[in-house]
């Protein structure tokens, strides 16, 4: 079998690209990279369109990543358990919120910071917490005119 050095060229240069695609990938998600950090958890009624993996935000700011959700068989609620980056200190009166991106974004968790002059301790929980709304029984109530009960 005889390969003409053209096509040798060219295959290297399509595993070249190939490998700086997967490179460029993995940097752009973090894959493989230790940010360390500490963990966090917060108790929700619903986490509805968050999973390991989630980002965690402040400000917009990925500051983390959710590592665990297990459901609690005697509150029925999403204990969840994320990560907070070292260097990022939250507040002890801060709330844990399941945030959107928008209509047909995912969700993600974020951190309203509160105004406190104490912070979380690694493995300490947050008990402000907001869980996912569903866009659907939403329209149903604005389409009904049906008010919250509460």
């Amino acid at each position: 079998m005889s390969h003409s050095t053209g096509e040798i060229v060219l295959g290297a240069a399509v595993l070249a690209a190939a490998a700086g695609f997967v490179i460029y990938a993995g940097q752009v998600t973090g894959f493989g990279t230790e940010r360390g950090g500490y963990p966090l958890t917060a108790s929700f009624r619903s986490i509805e369109g968050v999973t390991v993996g989630t980002d965690v935000r402040l400000a917009g700011v990925k500051i983390g990543t959710v590592t665990d959700i297990e459901l609690n068989p005697e509150t029925y609620r999403a204990d969840t358990t994320f990560t907070v980056d070292t260097g990022v200190r939250i507040p002890d009166d801060s709330a844990a919120v399941v945030a959107s991106e928008g209509l047909l974004g995912g969700n993600y968790l974020e951190i309203s910071p509160g105004g406190s002059m104490f912070y979380f301790e690694p493995g300490d929980e947050i008990i402000d917490t907001q869980g996912s709304v569903s866009l659907i029984s939403l329209l149903i109530r604005f389409v009904t005119g049906e008010e919250e009960e509460g």
